[in-house]
């Protein structure tokens, strides 16, 4: 047991009472692991023999986002336990904690658009948010650079739940690849998580996954689990696939994959991305419109001053509509279907 480093092994709750920072500490388990914390929602999992993975759990990265974070924080506490042994190196985040206590998406700003070194772009790191963007960037450099020589596979999966509801309720976001494979074990492996939607982006991002994905040469996803829902509010039974699987990666143990048959997926890429450039900008849906609606060609999406954003093309369907994000971030996403037979490695 471990709590004499963390209270009664409750990672989360030690997390929330110590937002601004915590010192680190390095303990061993009697299984062998070693548990290094290294700052308020940073602890590090080393088994006495790794295998060939080294995984990035994170969640948090938006504070109101709760299904994710109970998540994780279930698997931290088992394996502090010793009721879930890790055979895989791991490092589970929980991103933004001074948002999670205030019960908000953000307490400055959109913590999952500073990463790739966008915190210290523009008036630089003048928020708290931009500083653990800054932050988290060297824990997952840190935590990929100090694995064992040899041939490793690194994997990142930010998890996520959406302020709307979605035509299919758990979908991922695949980072762009700048003309590399989408490699096929992964889509595997998100099926298995109950996750068949995936929106393959064609453009570089600010976002947690791309920066995985583009600068470690990381498989990294954002994962959208549902809706958001306070603590207490989320169905843990919905989430029954993508638990069993992130604890079957981490222990190395069989996973419940099936091979990949694109027809059982829905797969999107980004048509066009629509930016916020006046504060006049406003969405011409209901507020509850689930991400993936599509509309006929020519309905009015949006306007934003003069301008007027209609649907352009058949099957155009929408994602992540915010009227609130501030001028100069994206607004929505539209999206059309899209195949990626002879495309996978």
């Amino acid at each position: 047991m471990s709590q004499q480093w963390i209270p009664n092994d409750d990672f989360l709750r030690h997390t929330l009472n110590n937002p601004t920072g915590l010192s680190p500490c390095e303990f061993r388990l009697d299984n062998g692991v070693t548990v290094q914390l290294w700052d308020s929602g940073v602890i590090c999992f080393e088994p006495a023999k790794a295998g060939d993975k080294d995984i990035v759990l994170a969640c948090g990265v938006h504070g109101n986002e709760t299904a994710p974070i109970e998540i994780c924080a279930e698997l931290v506490q088992d394996i502090l336990q010793q009721k879930l042994l890790p055979k895989q190196r791991t490092l589970v985040l929980i991103g933004n904690p001074a948002a999670i206590n205030a019960g908000k998406r953000e307490v400055e700003e959109n913590l999952n658009r500073l990463f790739s070194g966008h915190h210290s772009k523009g008036a630089g790191l003048i928020n708290d948010e931009r500083k653990r963007a800054q932050a988290l960037e060297h824990y997952v450099t840190r935590f990929y650079q100090q694995a064992p020589e040899g041939s490793r596979k690194r994997y990142l999966y930010d998890l996520h739940t959406a302020i709307r509801g979605s035509r299919f309720e758990k979908f991922a976001v695949y980072p762009f690849l700048h003309g590399k494979p989408w490699q096929k074990n992964q889509l595997e492996f998100l099926q298995a998580c109950g996750v068949s939607t995936v929106l393959l982006m064609q453009t570089a991002a600010s976002t947690f996954s791309y920066y995985a994905s583009n600068t470690h040469g990381a498989d990294a996803f954002t994962v959208e689990l549902g809706k958001v829902r306070p603590f207490g509010q989320n169905d843990m039974s919905r989430f029954a696939e993508v638990r069993a699987s992130l604890r079957a990666l981490v222990a190395d143990a069989p996973l419940a994959t099936q091979d990949f048959d694109e027809a059982n997926f829905h797969l999107y890429e980004v048509y066009r991305s629509i930016h916020k450039q006046t504060q006049d900008f406003k969405l011409h849906f209901a507020d509850d419109v689930q991400n993936f609606t599509t509309y006929p060609v020519g309905t009015l999406l949006a306007t934003d001053g003069d301008t007027e954003y209609r649907v352009e093309k058949e099957g155009e369907a929408l994602i992540f509509p915010n009227a609130k994000v501030a001028i100069g971030q994206r607004a929505m996403l539209m999206v059309i279907p899209r195949s990626v037979k002879g495309q996978l490695a």
